[in-house]
C-alpha cells in the first residue's frame, strides 16, 4: 500500500485577523482571534491525509494540554501517530499569525518541541520510512535530524524537501539527497541570493539551484502558480493557477505540497506538470477558507477528476 511518512513540525497557531498588516512599531485593532492546529509538517500531512492517503506522522510534541490536544485532532484525521512523542519539561511548538483583509499575513514561530526530534526518532520510524512511497521533510526541525531521516530514505522511494523556513548554507547533502526540493520564491531569494525573483528572472534561481546539487526543483510563485526543472532539463516549464479573491493565504504552501506527496505516492504514472497542476488546483481551494488546517479540502469535496 502506498503510504507517505513526513518528518516535520506541528505547532499550534494563534492567528489574528485585522484590515491590514500592522507596520513597525504600529498597533492596530484587528477583527477576530482563532487558536488552531499547524506546523509545516502537520499541515502537510494533514492535507495529504484529506486526500485519503495513508499517512505517518514523525514529531514532537509539548507535555503541555496542547500537545495531547494535538494528538486527539491527528488521530481524528486518520494519521498514524505511532512515531509523535511528547516532551517532558517543553512546551508544543507556537505560531503567531497575523492575516489581512486581502488575504495577505506575516508570521512568527516559536518551535518549543519541535526542536527536540533526533535521529533516535527517526531511527525508531525507520522500517516505516524506508517501505513508505514518499518522505516528506521541511526545515522547522532540526536540520541534522531531517539529513539523517534523508539518508535513510535514499534508494527507497521518493524524497521531496520543503526549505521552508529558509536558511542559509543548507547543508549540500540535503540538495543532493533530495529527489524534488520546493520552495516558494521568497525562500528562493534566501537560498540563492538572488533578489526580487520573478518568473521573469527565476531561470537565474534555478540554475545556482541545479549548481548547489538539486535533481528536481519546484519554485511556488502564490497566485502566479509554479515552475519546475531538473537536471535533465534545466530550462524552466510554468505551471499557472486559476485566479481566485484569496480570504486566507496561510498554509497554502503546505496544502500544495501535502498534494503533490499524495500525487507522487497515489499517482505515479502523472507527468511532473500534471502533479504540479492539480496541487495548485488543491492549494487554491485552500485560500477560499479562513484558517490553516480547516481550510485544507477533502477528496469528497473536490472534482473528481483530479484523481483520474
Amino acid at each position: 500500500m502506498s503510504r507517505i511518512v513526513v518528518v516535520g513540525s506541528s505547532m499550534i497557531d494563534f492567528t489574528t485577523y485585522s484590515p491590514r498588516l500592522p507596520k513597525s512599531g504600529e498597533t492596530i485593532i484587528g477583527s477576530k482571534f482563532e487558536q488552531g492546529f499547524g506546523g509545516k509538517g502537520a499541515n502537510q500531512c494533514v492535507t495529504a491525509a484529506r486526500l485519503e492517503a495513508t499517512t505517518t506522522l514523525v514529531t514532537s510534541l509539548g507535555s503541555d494540554v496542547l500537545g495531547q490536544q494535538y494528538i486527539d485532532k491527528l488521530k481524528s484525521e486518520g494519521i498514524d501517530v505511532t512515531y509523535v512523542k511528547n516532551r517532558k519539561n517543553s512546551h508544543t511548538g507556537a505560531a503567531q499569525i497575523t492575516v489581512a483583509d486581502n488575504g495577505d499575513n506575516n508570521i512568527i514561530i516559536v518551535p518549543g518541541a519541535n526542536e527536540l526530534l533526533t535521529k533516535e526518532d527517526i531511527d525508531e520510524a525507520a522500517n516505516v520510512l524506508k517501505q513508505s512511497s514518499v518522505l516528506l521533510c521541511q526545515f522547522e526541525t532540526p536540520i541534522a535530524t531531517t539529513l539523517h531521516a534523508l539518508r535513510l530514505k535514499k534508494n527507497n522511494g521518493i524524497s521531496i524537501v520543503n526549505a521552508a523556513p529558509a536558511v542559509a548554507n543548507i547543508h549540500p547533502e540535503i540538495f543532493q539527497l533530495a529527489d524534488v526540493f520546493c520552495v516558494n520564491e521568497s525562500e528562493a531569494e534566501c537560498i540563492t541570493g538572488i533578489k526580487n525573483l520573478t518568473i521573469l528572472n527565476v531561470q537565474e534561481a534555478v540554475d545556482k539551484l541545479l549548481e548547489m546539487g538539486c535533481n528536481t526543483i519546484i519554485i511556488t510563485f502564490g497566485s502566479c502558480g509554479a515552475i519546475f526543472a531538473s537536471r535533465d532539463n534545466n530550462k524552466i516549464n510554468c505551471i499557472p493557477t486559476d485566479k481566485v479573491k484569496s480570504v486566507d493565504t496561510t498554509g497554502a504552501g503546505d496544502a500544495f505540497l501535502g498534494a503533490f506527496a499524495y500525487f507522487t505516492a497515489y499517482h505515479p504514472n502523472l507527468s511532473i506538470e500534471e502533479k504540479i497542476k492539480r496541487s495548485c488546483t488543491i492549494a487554491t481551494q485552500s485560500v477560499l477558507k479562513t484558517g490553516t488546517q480547516t481550510s485544507f479540502p477533502r477528496k469528497k469535496d473536490l472534482p473528481m477528476d483530479l484523481f483520474s
